[in-house]
């Protein structure tokens, strides 16, 4: 009989959940991942694969929220296609030193951990109250990065990069790492250019749970001189793009199945395909495909004639609001139903500071101004104050948790 553990992955006991971890691995079984809190959900041991693997859940599909199912072979694989893409830059995997700061019950902290064992490579685990402590961080590693002559190795979201690279301890705790793999979102053109500014050798990717995580990677000379999107695909790797311009991916490593409203589905595939939540663009590069992420499937709209990416023009407001100093910390745009447009948007917005009702009034005005030049259905038509508005803890928006609330907000 098929055995399943349960592993709630503390932040602040890494020891803890690696063992366990390491243990399934030993005894050839499933293993569920789940965050600190909340509830787990339970799959009948009669649907899991013969092959034993991993549970890791997964919001970043058109689908919803579910539950992927990735063998430990596939993990091992993934590992080994970063390996493979680090020697293309002249670093031998099982020398680097890997530091990472993000949560285990994602694919995205669990992967530098695996690579370290696949790689036999030092692996160093950072915990979140570090990261929210620059001039800590950068003396905690002070005398190791002094010492070290290893290649060092960093995976963060773009949240965490920002929040670094504001802070002169964050910038020079960065500029140690040869290679910074930043995931999960895109990153704005202002934090880029900030990055290149800095000389922080960012190396934006892509990837998802149901990929075992990365699929392409920028090499950071490459994002140093310029060079725009989330690099090329890993050897292992396959893209192209469908009639409506979703990124399609083709691997050996894609998830066995995964688990959603209590029941198991195989992943959807066209001949091996697989269609992800994104819609790209894919360009050729001194012989090699360039990927460049255009938004997410499902929160494109079509608004007034016009299609829309909410994220793009997210990104759009965070450049204008630092450029003209506005204190604004979070944005997000959603949409609602309207009978004339179709759709239109409407603002969330997340202050840095406390302000009072009129500079909050004023705040908008200018933000009003701001985008007077904008097409009519990219302009949201109307803004919220939003002071709980922040991404989770891999730096993704939860839109539904937040159209959640904005219908609670506009019913009352």
């Amino acid at each position: 009989m098929k055995e399943l553990m349960y592993l709630r992955c503390d932040p602040y006991d890494f020891l803890e959940c690696t063992k366990k971890i390491s243990s399934a691995i030993e005894n050839d079984t499933w293993i569920q991942l789940s965050p600190p809190k909340g509830n787990t959900v339970e799959i009948p041991k009669n649907f899991l694969p013969k092959k034993p693997g991993i549970v890791i859940s997964s919001g970043g599909s058109i689908e919803g929220p579910h539950h992927c199912l990735q063998p430990f072979s596939h993990l091992d694989q993934s590992a080994i296609a970063t390996g493979q893409w680090l020697k293309n830059l002249g670093f031998e995997p099982k020398d680097c030193r890997i530091f990472n700061p993000l949560p285990m019950h994602h694919v995205s902290g669990l992967m530098p951990w695996w690579r370290s064992k696949i790689w036999e490579a030092k692996h160093t685990w950072l915990m979140p109250s570090l990261m929210r402590n620059p001039i800590e961080l950068e003396t905690s590693f002070k005398s190791l990065f002094h010492q070290n002559n290893d290649p060092l190795i960093l995976s963060l979201v773009p949240t965490q990069l920002q929040r670094l690279i504001n802070n002169p301890a964050g910038t020079r705790w960065l500029k140690s790492f040869d290679v910074v793999w930043v995931g999960g979102s895109a990153i704005s053109e202002a934090l880029a250019l900030q990055a290149r500014r800095k000389e922080i050798r960012l190396a934006p990717c892509y990837g998802s749970t149901e990929t075992a995580a990365m699929v392409t990677a920028l090499s950071p000379k490459a994002f140093l001189s310029g060079e725009e999107g989330c690099g090329h695909p890993l050897e292992d790797v396959e893209l192209r793009l469908n009639h409506v311009g979703a990124l399609e991916i083709k691997t050996q490593r894609l998830a066995l199945a995964r688990w959603k409203e209590g029941s198991l589905e195989n992943l959807p595939k066209n001949s091996g395909w697989w269609q992800s939540g994104d819609l790209a663009k894919l360009t050729q590069c001194d012989c090699l495909l360039r990927l460049e992420i255009l938004g997410r499937l499902d929160t494109a709209i079509h608004s007034g004639g016009e299609t829309i990416f909410p994220e793009q023009l997210e990104r759009r407001l965070v450049e204008f609001a630092k450029k003209n100093n506005l204190q604004i910390q979070n944005i997000m745009l959603l949409t609602v139903d309207n009978i004339e447009w179709g759709e239109r948007l409407v603002g969330l917005i997340k202050w840095e500071a406390k302000l009072t009702t009129l500079e909050k009034k004023q705040q908008f005005k200018i933000i009003e101004s701001l985008i007077k030049t904008w097409l009519p259905a990219e302009r949201p038509f109307t803004w919220h104050d939003c002071p709980s508005l922040a991404v989770n803890s891999v730096g993704k928006w939860e839109r539904l948790r937040w159209k959640k609330w904005l219908n609670q907000v506009t019913s009352n």
